[in-house]
């Protein structure tokens, strides 16, 4: 096929380095905005905190009321700047681009979840290794030792079998042993901490942990028979079949269920739980209801007062000043405009991330009227991001991107922007309902049901029906799961 050439036309939509700066600007959390507005006053030197501004202008308001106009606003948002002829400064030609033109600093990673939880260095894995090197263990014992804790997976479990585990050895670490030896490895490793660690299954962990439980009472030696004979039982919750088969009463049942479901069945899962410290949600809005009206208050750490160096200001001016402009002035007022240049730009992006967050809230505020006044959370209306995106005149991503990881405080709890957030479906009466509704009326329904005779997915869609929500069955389930709540086989109880 003959190469050629071809001149066309074609659309193409491209974004600014402003745009793609206020894009990144929306989806970041008051609890981060702070350490990215640091990272620009590090990078930027024209660009500063607005601190204790009105106490500086009334200290020097007489010595520099010759030299400021009461126009010139230190928020960046002036012209000051735009007004300078830089045409003596920049050579014409085929000189090559300002770097500010071409910067690629606002291009970034892909978009991902900002809130992530802090950790302590210690991994369930270097807890686990730090007990090992406690164990008087020869050469080659120490790193049969190492391949079994390497096997073990997030939740504590040996899931491979022990010939690979011995194959292993041999072909990647030329170290030949058995299938015994590697077993009593296993065994000194199960007796570390947290209980149950190693085991190759649900029932040898849940085992592990009551052989190492202090109190050898009744419950638990017959909670350890429950396990060894009839776990398979237990499982599908045959509580009454288990009772005729050990001949136990009511009481003696509840006791050793309470026994078993008080162990932990992911003990490496609970080390990592451990690790994670505790961190406070930083609200992005405050909402309170006062005599009638609403009050809507952005985060004053959302509206940071930032301007432009006050020595970069005289600079520039004594650049504009200078009668000999030379090849090193031109650099440094290349230089200055681009400092200048980015932090108007950032400031600029500031102003217009407060703008957007106050609008969404806002809109968000009116469609959920109601729930705002009571908190209940039956006052829920329905409603997705295109409810949001038409009365803000935002694009339905704008939208997305400000209520991921946002959060509002009210007067009954703090809460995600996207909890309000749900499908809808029709009542009986036309009206809609929210998905969110459903599920708390489904959860109310269940809580208080007969747990020694709860209710299955088919009788709770009746119930349902009965209090006007046209829901099917698959949709009853899909919302349990939804709730974390189990089939009615595993809700019975004794």
């Amino acid at each position: 096929m003959a190469l050629s050439q071809g001149l066309y036309q074609k659309q193409l939509l491209k974004l600014s380095p402003q745009q793609i700066q206020l894009m990144k600007l929306l989806q970041v959390p008051t609890a981060n905005l702070e350490e990215r507005i640091q990272e620009e006053l590090d990078d930027n030197p024209a660009l500063e905190m607005a601190e204790d501004e009105d106490k500086f202008e009334d200290e020097y308001k007489d010595e520099f009321e010759d030299n400021l106009n009461d126009d010139e606003v230190l928020d960046g948002s002036n012209d000051e700047y735009d007004n300078i002829d830089l045409s003596e400064y920049v050579n014409d030609g085929d000189d090559e681009i300002p770097d500010y033109k071409t910067h690629d600093e606002f291009y970034g990673e892909e978009e991902k979840d900002t809130v992530i939880p802090i950790k302590n260095e210690a991994s369930f894995f270097d807890v686990i290794q730090a007990q090992l090197n406690l164990l008087l263990l020869s050469d080659v014992e120490y790193k049969i030792a190492e391949q079994i804790v390497g096997s073990l997976d997030d939740d504590g479990y040996l899931r491979r079998e022990t010939i690979s585990i011995v194959d292993d050895l041999a072909f990647r670490q030329n170290i030949v042993t058995t299938e015994k030896e590697v077993e009593k490895i296993i065994k000194k490793i199960q007796l570390f901490e947290p209980a149950g660690v190693a085991a190759r299954d649900l029932q040898e962990c849940l085992l592990l942990q009551l052989k190492r439980k202090k109190e050898n009472g009744e419950n638990v030696e017959k909670a350890t028979l429950i396990l060894q004979k009839y776990f398979d039982d237990f499982s599908k919750r045959h509580f009454p079949k288990l009772q005729e088969k050990l001949e136990l009463r009511d009481e003696e049942m509840k006791g050793i269920i309470a026994q078993i479901v008080s162990l932990n069945p992911k003990p490496g899962a609970s080390v990592v739980e451990s690790n994670v410290k505790e961190s406070y949600v930083i609200p992005d809005f405050i909402v309170s209801y006062v005599n009638g009206k609403f009050e809507l208050i952005l985060n004053s750490k959302n509206a940071p007062e930032l301007r432009i160096s006050e020595g970069y200001r005289e600079m520039m001016k004594g650049y504009e000043k200078s009668s000999k402009k030379n090849s090193s002035q031109r650099e440094a007022i290349q230089f200055l405009k681009q400092k200048i240049d980015g932090a108007k730009w950032f400031i600029e992006m500031i102003k217009q991330r407060q703008e957007t967050l106050s609008n969404t809230m806002l809109a968000i505020l009116t469609h959920q009227k109601k729930f705002f006044i009571s908190g209940d959370e039956t006052d829920l209306v329905p409603m997705i991001l295109k409810d949001i995106a038409e009365p803000t005149a935002l694009d339905i991503s704008t939208i997305s991107r400000v209520v991921n990881s946002k959060f509002v405080q009210t007067e009954f709890g703090t809460f995600r922007l996207k909890y309000f957030f749900s499908e809808g479906l029709q009542t009986d009466s036309g009206e809609e309902a929210s998905s969110r509704e459903i599920k708390k009326v489904l959860s109310d329904i269940i809580i208080a049901e007969d747990k020694q005779k709860p209710l299955a997915d088919e009788v709770l869609t009746d119930m349902l029906n009965e209090k006007g929500y046209n829901i099917a069955r698959r949709t009853v389930a899909k919302y349990r799961e939804q709730l974390n709540i189990p089939v009615a086989r595993l809700r019975r109880e004794v």
